[in-house]
């Protein structure tokens, strides 16, 4: 009777099941996880706006932006980026660029000047593009214009493609730079753009150029072609076999407009970054050009120029009337002109 009593022993409660059972117990259970996965993720994207995508994954790529230059901060509005349309900047596409205009007068070394800033590596300016009276139009074509250089999609024979540190061009003060001058001073403020003004301190010799190339115009005394610069000796010797007369009468009014168009000039470029070169101070010093390539923040180079001088040597031989000049002058505030006649 006791053994009838007796409770089964504790093994054999329990329940082992077979091993099959068990694989498909958990083939369940992970489903069920992955299902749940799925719908949570589902849910998450359609709270931030995505749409799930079936098919190949769209990966949009960022591209890496340029690492800060090292400069003072009153520096970062000078320095640029471009992403120029017509050619792709690649390993140059962090390299820093700063964007200038040299703001000129016709025949006072502008020519020349760029020349010797063409010649280094970094440096793109693009001639007198505002020469062509469509680019100058009003404020609309200007700033285009303005917008196409400073983007480096300007295509000329200065252009460089490489890793270009400054882009630039040259602007007579009469081909709109006076008369939209409140415009384009904001635009330069606002792009970041430095001015060069280069001048030349006596007036006098560049009226004798100016009316000596004036009259080349039409005779084109170099074999029928007419040349601002020239690029030998002969040609210069040529050209400057011409003697202009000056109209003493209209001398000194003329020296005075010339004069207060340059006071001018500065006056209203005074808020923009900008400095101010002599033609005659690089002629008599070519290491002044080192400033320049200081202020650009470009590395010295010895910059060099393939153009010959036309009028050399003292302005008496020639204009026709000197002795006429001379008395004209003498007692002005332009006398030292007449005295400033031996620079190269």
């Amino acid at each position: 009777m006791a053994d009838d009593l007796s409770f089964p022993s504790k093994d054999s409660l329990v329940l082992k099941l077979p091993k099959k059972s068990s694989l498909v117990l958990r083939m369940v259970v992970l489903l069920f996880v992955m299902a749940c996965a799925v719908y949570i993720c589902s849910i998450c994207l359609k709270q931030i706006g995505v749409s799930p995508n079936y098919g190949f994954l769209n990966v949009e790529v960022f591209e890496r932006p340029c690492p800060e230059p090292n400069i003072e901060p009153w520096d970062i509005p000078f320095v640029h980026y471009p992403k120029p349309k017509t050619f792709n900047r690649d390993e140059c596409s962090c390299h820093p660029v700063r964007y200038f205009a040299i703001l000129s007068m016709q025949r006072s070394g502008s020519g020349w000047f760029e020349t010797l800033l063409n010649s280094h590596t970094n440096i793109s300016s693009n001639g007198e593009i505002f020469s062509v009276k469509d680019r100058r139009a009003n404020v609309s074509t200007i700033f285009e214009t303005l917008d196409k250089v400073y983007n480096l999609d300007w295509l000329s024979s200065a252009s460089k493609n490489e890793c270009t540190s400054a882009v630039g061009f040259k602007w007579m003060l009469n081909q709109g730079l006076m008369k939209h001058h409140e415009e384009i001073v904001e635009y330069f403020k606002t792009r970041g753009v430095s001015a060069i003004f280069l001048f030349r301190r006596n007036l006098l010799r560049r009226m004798i150029s100016v009316l000596a190339n004036s009259y080349d115009r039409d005779a084109k005394l170099l074999n029928g072609t007419h040349k601002s610069h020239t690029h030998s000796s002969k040609e210069a010797e040529i050209l400057a076999g011409y003697k202009p007369m000056i109209n003493t009468t209209l001398l000194i009014t003329e020296l005075k407009h010339i004069q207060e168009m340059t006071l001018k000039a500065l006056a209203y470029f005074n808020t923009t970054r900008h400095m101010v070169v002599y033609y005659e101070d690089v002629v008599e010093n070519i290491k002044r050009l080192d400033d320049v390539q200081e202020f650009l923040k470009v590395p010295k180079r010895k910059l060099k120029s393939r153009q010959v001088k036309i009028h050399r040597g003292s302005l008496s031989q020639h204009v026709q009337n000197w002795e006429d000049v001379q008395t004209t002058l003498k007692g002005t505030n332009f006398e030292n002109f007449l005295r400033q006649d031996n620079r190269k």
